[in-house]
């Protein structure tokens, strides 16, 4: 296995990882920002309040994209099980 194939392999790691961890982590983003602007604009000014609802959507969204992501790492696996004997 020469440098480049280490590095593309790394590189799809990289992008699957991203890609399998973005839906949950932007639903954590959007839900953090519209807490916050309703906390400024309420004044509220309580940790928990923010927790709670974003812990919930994460969850929520974790658990409708979840078959679209075991797809996508099991599609990782078998390519890169697969390409094994080529690559040594």
């Amino acid at each position: 296995m020469d440098s480049q194939t280490a590095i593309d392999i790394g590189r799809q790691a990289l992008w699957t990882a991203l890609l399998i961890g973005s839906p949950v982590l932007l639903t954590g983003l959007v839900v953090g920002l519209l807490i916050g602007l309703l906390q400024a604009l309420t004044q509220i000014q309580e940790q928990t309040v923010a927790f709670v609802p974003k812990i919930v959507a994460m969850v929520v969204v974790l658990s409708v994209a979840l078959p679209w992501l075991i797809t996508c790492m099991v599609q990782y696996a078998t390519e890169l099980i697969g390409g094994i004997p080529g690559r040594f």
